[in-house]
């Protein structure tokens, strides 16, 4: 009877799930992302494409360091070719640091625009577009109706599109597939030398659709995530104090 009652609620899930337009990439043409412990996580235990992911920044640090994560997922959703388009309300994105993370600049169209109206209409066109890999906008805020425009876009095309909200005191529902909040972390250094090591990130999983939250240390390192145990960060933190 349990199993019978499992059996009924995994047949009902993976419904919804394709009521709401999340179709999974069967195992032929899944791409890994490199990311077991997070993609655990989501229905399938597959990192979601072809929908729309949200990134939530409270200020500017975190907004450059959730590019650099976006960036990074990027480089795997890129790896069979293709461009991408980057639709931007700031000068945040510095082309040739895309490099660091395989991705060449020229590979990316970037649009700058000065209002939300405009970079949500670009958007949703572009999600519309089956030539494109990915679509990222930054927005200072979107509402639940606005995301599920962008949403039933991606449905038809398949396009992967990445939402950077940067207006945090309002945090409504939206239709998204996953809401994100990346944190910048102290690198460490390469070789005990003195300078940058590689990008580093507090990675927060805030809301999953049928799935649910987690936390995460990971690094990009050997163009691959790397994910950091707390306990090794802590150590590490020790060392350098």
């Amino acid at each position: 009877m349990v199993d019978a009652k499992k059996d009924l609620i995994t047949r009902l899930q993976k419904n919804i799930l394709q009521w709401e337009g999340y179709r999974p990439s069967s195992l032929a043409t899944q791409q890994s992302f490199g990311l077991d412990d997070i993609e655990n996580n989501f229905p399938n235990k597959i990192f979601p494409t072809a929908t729309v992911h949200e990134m939530v920044c409270e200020n500017t640090e975190q907004a450059t360091t959730c590019i650099g994560f976006v960036s990074a997922l990027l480089a795997v959703l890129m790896q069979t070719g293709g461009v991408c388009l980057w639709i931007s309300l700031s000068d945040n994105v510095y082309p040739t640091a895309l490099k660091a993370f395989g991705i060449e600049p020229d590979k990316i169209i970037f649009v700058k625009l000065s209002k939300d109206k405009d970079v949500l209409w670009v958007m949703e066109e572009a999600l519309k577009c089956v030539g494109l890999v990915a679509v990222i906008g930054e927005l200072s805020d979107i509402d639940f109706k606005q995301s599920r425009r962008l949403q039933l876009a991606v449905e038809q095309s398949r396009v992967t599109g990445f939402i950077m909200r940067n207006k945090y005191d309002k945090m409504g529902s939206t239709a998204c597939a996953a809401r994100w909040q990346i944190k910048p972390l102290l690198s460490e250094p390469i070789d005990g030398l003195p300078g940058l090591g590689f990008p580093r990130w507090q990675v927060e999983l805030l809301r999953a659709r049928n799935g649910k939250p987690g936390s995460w240390i990971l690094e990009w390192s050997a163009g691959q995530f790397r994910f950091i145990k707390q306990e090794i960060l802590q150590e590490q933190l020790q060392n350098i104090g």
